[in-house]
């Protein structure tokens, strides 16, 4: 059987949806899990494959050179039953196949005995609570549990986690929160609008340590009641639209409510990755751009 890509994705939990979906319609399906990069990479420790009996799969564990040939030894696990590593690059019995970057992966083959691991980590996640999978090559098998860690190796076992989706919540009423929320989505981003800026039109239940808050105002008096709120919580990102003269302002006046100085801080402004950006589509990609920058070094700082 040749392995056929159902869909393109590198999103984990569209993977384990996808495998779970297998499962559930009685098909047999093997998890691929990137477990060791020796040299470099293009994917993270802890990206996946899914690989159905039928010969369907989805996901990457490189740069799509090599995901024909894991799809390939995967159904060759299901087929055997059993569990088993794939080395791929430097390092690999398999000459033929070498990785662009010049390093070397290897990759857990698990045929899935049981989708309740998977369907447990995607209602966890959905329910914006992180989430890891344990897999323990002796076992041949999965476990589940709340992330602690990063991905790697721990006691003889392979931890992958998984956070919820990035929240970007947008307040205010301008082209530029327009602009914002297309880009946003289109990064896959889950986006709210706020554009009520008293205090009970705000909700600030749906701040959490995945969420970035962008206040893309041009008045601070209407600013103000949701960057109160939005500090009040664990965002990992807070942006402010203006000036340098304009942030002093919002400064002061923040100092005078009380926030102290290191919560301050957390303030990004004048917002954006890159600078003076006097059109509405620029400053959109600047401020995604921005709250990706600053996810993915809050990811690799915890």
């Amino acid at each position: 059987m040749v392995p056929k890509k159902a869909f393109s994705t590198d999103d984990s939990s569209t993977i384990l949806g996808f495998a779970s979906q297998i499962m559930n319609e009685g098909g047999q399906v093997a998890l691929c899990t990137l477990v060791e990069i020796r040299g470099g990479s293009s994917r993270p420790l802890g990206a996946h494959m899914a690989v159905a009996a039928n010969g369907l799969y989805c996901g990457y564990v490189s740069g799509g050179c090599t995901e024909a040939a894991v799809a390939a030894e995967a159904l060759e696990a299901i087929n055997s039953g059993h569990d088993r590593f794939m080395m791929l690059g430097e390092g690999s019995p398999f000459f033929d196949i070498v990785l662009p970057c010049g390093g070397g992966i290897t990759v857990a083959i698990h045929v899935l005995k049981d989708a309740a691991p998977l369907r447990t980590v995607l209602e966890m996640v959905k329910g914006r609570k992180a989430a890891r999978l344990s897999y323990s090559p002796s076992g041949q098998r999965l476990s589940v549990g709340e992330t602690h860690q990063k991905a790697g190796w721990g006691d003889d076992a392979f931890v992958t986690c998984y956070r919820p989706a990035v929240r970007v919540v947008l307040s205010g009423r301008s082209l530029e929160v327009e602009m914002a929320a297309s880009v946003a989505r289109a990064a896959g981003y889950e986006v709210f609008l706020q554009d009520q800026a008293g205090p009970d039109g705000f909700d600030i239940s749906l701040i959490d340590d995945d969420t970035a808050v962008a206040l893309l105002q041009h008045d601070l008096e209407l600013e103000m009641p949701v960057l109160e709120a939005a500090l009040s919580k664990t965002p990992f990102y807070v942006g402010a639209l203006g000036s340098s003269r304009t942030h002093e302002k919002r400064t002061e006046r923040l100092r005078d409510a009380g926030v102290a100085p290191e919560v301050i801080s957390k303030v990004k402004a004048p917002i954006g990755l890159f600078g003076k950006a006097r059109d509405a589509r620029s400053l959109a990609l600047s401020v995604i751009a921005d709250i990706a920058a600053c996810r993915q070094a809050a990811l690799s700082a915890s």
